[in-house]
């Protein structure tokens, strides 16, 4: 799959070491950037993946709040926090930008509650027009977490824009990932430029994407057959009860 619309992101470049002291300088993705220099985003869609620790959230969130979203997610037009909690890293990078996206937003699983609450006390404010949360599919509040979730992928995101999504699965069935494939291929194909954090290997099946798996020995681009992800999935399916038996053999 080409890139036929705008690319809004291109190479990601550490341009100072964070502060001596700093817990990012011990995270392997910084450490890699301190390496080899950059990490390049050439695809539509572009996933974070590794264990917990290994810093995709970290770096997604940094370069998602160095394009100007709000840390706890949101649009740009976001301003709201309920804790200071984002690392300096957003000010250590420096990203080569393409154009200027028409829309974008930065969903995040972890904080997406903040986000419907700010949508909720924005609404209640005097003020001509619909509420805010019209554009959203109407109040999320008022669904399950998943729901909401959905109804913000189909309600909200317009196409033409910068996406970033830290680890979407946490809310989804795998019935509804499935559905955000489909999504995101209709995003994509309006032009938009996604970089997704995930366990996921359901999502990290769409096509044409780069996979940019994290380990502590570094970073390096994976095709997704060879992704841990893809792997320990398909082989507890394939033979599951071996599995289970090996994995409670110890007990």
């Amino acid at each position: 799959m080409e890139f036929n619309g705008n690319r809004y992101i291109g190479d990601i470049v550490l341009k100072r070491r964070p502060e001596g002291g700093s817990y990012l300088n011990d995270i392997p993705a910084v450490k890699y950037l301190m390496e080899a220099g950059h990490i390049e985003l050439r695809s539509p869609v572009t996933f974070f993946i590794g264990e917990n620790g290994t810093g995709k959230s970290t770096l997604l969130e940094a370069i998602a709040v160095a394009m100007g979203f709000n840390p706890e997610g949101g649009t740009r037009n976001f301003n709201f926090f309920t804790r200071n909690t984002h690392s300096e890293l957003c000010d250590c990078i420096s990203l080569t930008r393409y154009g200027y996206p028409k829309d974008g937003f930065f969903l995040r699983a972890e904080s997406f509650y903040n986000v419907a609450t700010n949508i909720e006390e924005l609404d209640a404010e005097p003020g001509p027009g619909a509420p805010i949360s019209a554009s959203y599919g109407g109040n999320l509040h008022q669904r399950s977490h998943g729901e909401s979730f959905f109804a913000l992928l189909n309600n909200r995101l317009g196409g033409g824009g910068l996406y970033f999504f830290d680890e979407p699965e946490a809310a989804l069935s795998p019935l509804r990932q499935l559905s955000m494939l489909r999504r995101l291929k209709e995003l994509t194909d309006s032009g938009s430029q996604c970089v997704i954090a995930t366990h996921s290997p359901i999502l990290m099946a769409f096509p044409g994407s780069t996979i940019y798996a994290f380990s502590p020995e570094g970073l390096r681009r994976q095709e997704y057959e060879e992704t841990d992800q893809f792997r320990i999935t398909r082989d507890f399916l394939n033979r599951y009860p071996l599995m289970l038996e090996q994995l409670f053999s110890d007990q």
